[in-house]
């Protein structure tokens, strides 16, 4: 194969046409084998296709990207190992490409999805009627049984002294997001989606799913008083984009109040923006919603208003089809939203970072908000002066659904013992701890009914743990979804060296690439 390009050049020197030489490779075979989706670029047909430098025949170009279905393999740029040809130029941008695993040079790893596991003999936390020695059993990717499971699987684990819980749920990410979190031009930016941006091979995803991080919120940053729609992601690491959103699941809306949409944090030239204060950000939320009203109206109608994808968004959320994520701090911003909401008629879903929700906690109740916040930050900024630790075991026992995020690449990975923190700090039990990461996000994104407890009938997202998983001794060995194995510790090592060894091949290439030249 390494001599089928030379040969083709040498047959079209001879007089073969370059089109038969083409047809050659692509149409010929593809009929031969009847595989009737390849072979040509045409609309409708498989999106598999090579790009390359130059003319396929000039014996000059080198290959630059390959797409197969829609993806790119490998998902980094092509560092050419060899010297013959001279292998292209390599700009220092790309070395240090080649070595950073936040796009990882590896084609998608293999999922390991037997058609049914039966973990035998584990502590399992169902955060579903309390904590048993038992079994899970899982087919077809959902959980079929928990406690003693008749019957056998075609992979069995062995749980004895092991931990397995459902899988975490962070309800506040911005992992996978290709490019800005923000959408800064404008102050409302209800159309823009983060579906569109997804990148399955962000690391990140990886190192959360070594973690126990299972599902994750997506959500637009707070740069805007409305900002993008958010979506619910599984991390099926890997798989095509679309692949990491969650079937069924509910959209949402990032809202924000407070410093970032009126901009006093972004430096002295930004002042022309409306709004510049707190209330303004409250009345432009308010404004775009009576306008939504006018626009539903006149679809309702039948009057046809021209398309406006800004106030789709938002008519999603008066008729409930969109969850509304709002960015807060403080009780009086926290109030004056509720109170706007209530009057143009939307719910507030979920108030995001929330530090002051225990000072008021009746009108999340009263509103049907629930809250999701940090485990300890405060002090980091002037907005969360009055930011105790105690918040989120303080709403919890109010009756507010709460739960613990990351809003972190890296916090994300800590999830477990973030939530371990409201057991010191207010009291919590450690299954009510346990649910500020699992059940308790899971209802907050819509889809309580399908993941976030050891429940008969849900998907099979489960961690398979070490140890007490609010312990900080707890070490994830696997991570499931949908019945399909997505992190197996045992397997780390041999993918650390396999990554080790390509990176010390470009390493030695590039060496003696400048070698030559002295």
């Amino acid at each position: 194969p390494d001599k089928l390009e030379q040969r083709l050049i040498e047959a079209i020197a001879a007089g073969l046409s370059k089109e038969d030489a083409l047809r050659g490779l692509t149409t010929e075979p593809a009929s031969l084998l009847g595989l009737k989706q390849y072979g040509s670029l045409e609309p409708g047909k498989s999106a598999s296709f090579v790009v390359r430098t130059g003319d396929l025949f000039s014996g000059k170009s080198a290959v630059e990207e390959v797409w197969l279905d829609g993806r790119r393999f490998p998902d980094y740029k092509q560092i050419a190992l060899n010297e013959e040809p001279e292998p292209d130029e390599v700009k220092a941008r790309e070395f240090v490409k080649a070595g950073d695993y936040s796009k990882p040079p590896e084609h998608k790893p293999l999922v390991f999805a037997p058609g049914s596991v039966l973990v035998k003999g584990a502590t399992l936390w169902t955060q579903d009627g309390g904590t048993r020695t038992g079994d899970l059993l899982v087919q077809g990717g959902n959980i079929v049984s928990v406690g003693q499971a008749g019957g056998s699987a075609s992979h069995v684990i062995d749980g004895s002294g092991l931990h397995v819980t459902p899988g975490i749920v962070d309800a506040h990410s911005h992992t996978a997001i290709d490019g800005m979190v923000n959408e800064p031009g404008k102050n409302i930016t209800a159309m823009v989606r983060m579906k569109d941006v997804l990148n399955p091979f962000d690391h990140n995803v990886y190192l959360q799913l070594a973690n126990g991080v299972t599902t994750a919120n997506i959500l637009h940053g707070s740069a805007n008083a409305i900002g993008g729609q958010s979506i619910t992601c599984k991390w099926r690491y890997g798989e095509p984009p679309s692949a990491l959103v969650m079937e069924g699941a509910p959209e949402g809306i990032k809202f924000a109040l407070g410093e970032n949409p009126k901009q006093s944090n972004w430096g002295d030239e930004f002042t022309s923006r409306y709004p510049q204060s707190r209330m303004g950000v409250v009345e432009l939320i308010r404004s775009a919603f009576i306008s939504a009203r006018n626009y539903q109206k006149l679809k309702a109608e039948g009057k046809d208003p021209k398309p406006d994808l800004m106030l789709d968004a938002l008519v999603d959320v008066l008729e409930g089809r969109r969850l509304v994520h709002c960015h807060s701090y403080r009780q009086d911003e926290i109030l004056a939203l509720i109170r706007a909401a209530e009057e143009v008629g939307f719910k507030v879903n979920v108030f995001q970072h929330v530090l002051e929700g225990y000072k008021v906690t009746d009108a999340l109740l009263e509103h049907g908000a629930a809250a999701s916040t940090f485990a300890d930050w405060w002090a980091y900024k002037v907005e969360v002066e009055d930011a105790i630790p105690y918040n989120a075991s303080l709403m919890t026992e109010a009756g507010v659904v709460t739960s613990i995020n990351s809003d972190s690449d890296d916090l994300a990975r800590r999830l477990n013992t973030e939530a371990a923190k409201s057991m010191r700090y207010g009291g919590l039990s450690a299954e009510q701890s346990l649910d500020l990461v699992t059940k308790n996000p899971a209802i907050q994104l819509g889809v309580g009914d399908r993941i976030g407890t050891l429940t008969p009938g849900k998907d099979a997202d489960f961690v398979i743990w070490s140890d007490n998983p609010l312990s900080q001794n707890a070490v994830v060995l696997q991570t499931w979804i949908d019945g399909k194995r997505y992190f197996d510790r045992a397997s780390e090592p041999r993918r650390v060296d396999e990554l080790a060894k390509r990176r010390q091949a470009y390493l030695k290439m590039l060496e003696k690439k400048e070698a030559k030249k002295k």
